[in-house]
């Protein structure tokens, strides 16, 4: 029977009649959120998840439900992750290797949105270094453990439509720093990142996509205050054709729908090297504004190479493809 999933869609929905057993996957930031609900939905259909959290102490009180729902072999292990340090990612990286133990999935969801100026412990701009250079380093470390068949999603947003990547200036020594062009660049290097490991991967049968999980209430927006929310919204309602619906808030079950759609449910072909959201892959738009579809910069081939190398640089390692 062919499902239609969309916006309103739940992971319950999305994932009823799917068995995980024996699958393992690793998911980034599980110590609230989107990330809980994306951990509780795949151990409650048996798989076997790995929760990435920087706060043990605070991702094992929020994973309580994860481990009361986990059914048919399901369960939850967490291990601990600082996207922000590259020590911490390397260390990270080097225990799953270490623990030799295959995925099916990774689900690089943890992330950080519109902070006021900051640096990584490593020198990077907060969002760009925790949102992309982190799960750059981490994906890549232990690429090999990704079986054939096996997927990464990256977590975007619409937000990349606020900016493309600056090669040149990644951390605003050269230009003003925004909040929400910082956000942009870095969801659009989540987008560009998908593109080029899928790539790189896929002659040896592992895909990569990019989510757009919809606009929810989490603790990624603790940085905004009301007026910039409700700016966002109303630019988020300006932006739309006149005939589309006003904007509404997704649930985190509505907002994770999309991250276990693309790694379980979604012919892997068809979101290969893609953007998705509400359940389907998105159209390409160039219109400017927060609507819907995926900016053309931000599946452009020869862009998603062009930040993999600089990434390489600015991180000081090389990744090739295995």
């Amino acid at each position: 029977m062919t499902h239609s999933f969309g916006a309103t869609s739940t992971t319950d929905e999305v994932l009823q009649g799917i068995d995980l057993a024996g699958k393992r996957v690793l998911v980034t930031g599980v110590s609230a959120g989107l990330g809980v609900e994306t951990a509780r939905s795949l151990a409650a259909r048996g798989a076997q998840v790995v929760g990435a959290a920087r706060d043990l102490s605070k991702a094992h009180i929020a994973t309580e439900q994860v481990r009361s729902q986990a059914a048919r072999g399901g369960s939850l292990e967490l291990v601990q992750l600082d996207l922000a340090s590259l020590e911490s990612v390397r260390r990270c990286a080097d225990g799953l290797l270490a623990a030799r133990k295959p995925f099916d999935v990774i689900i690089a969801n943890a992330g950080v949105m519109a902070c006021p100026k900051s640096t990584t412990v490593d020198g990077f701009e907060t969002q760009l270094g925790t949102n992309h250079l982190g799960h750059f380093v981490l994906v890549n470390r232990i690429a090999s453990l990704l079986r054939r068949g096996s997927r990464l999603v990256n977590l975007s947003s619409a937000g990349h439509r606020y900016s493309d990547v600056d090669l040149d200036d990644p951390n605003f020594e050269r230009s003003p720093y925004a909040e929400f062009v910082a956000y942009g660049r870095s969801k659009t290097a989540n987008v560009l990142f998908a593109v080029e490991f899928d790539r790189r991967h896929k002659e040896r049968g592992v895909r990569a996509t990019a989510v757009h999980p919809g606009t929810i209430r989490t603790e990624l927006g603790r940085h905004m205050g009301t007026g910039v929310l409700e700016k966002l919204i109303a630019d988020i309602n300006a932006s739309q054709p006149k005939d589309a619906p006003p904007f509404s808030w997704k649930s985190i079950p509505q907002g994770a729908a999309t991250s276990v759609w693309a790694a379980c449910v979604a012919d892997a072909a068809a979101v290969g090297g893609r953007y998705c959201e509400d359940c389907h892959v998105a159209e390409v738009a160039s219109a400017p504004g927060l609507r819907s579809g995926v900016q053309p910069y931000a599946l452009d081939p020869e862009r998603a190479q062009a930040l993999w190398k600089k990434s390489e640089e600015w991180v000081g390692e090389r990744f090739d493809s295995i």
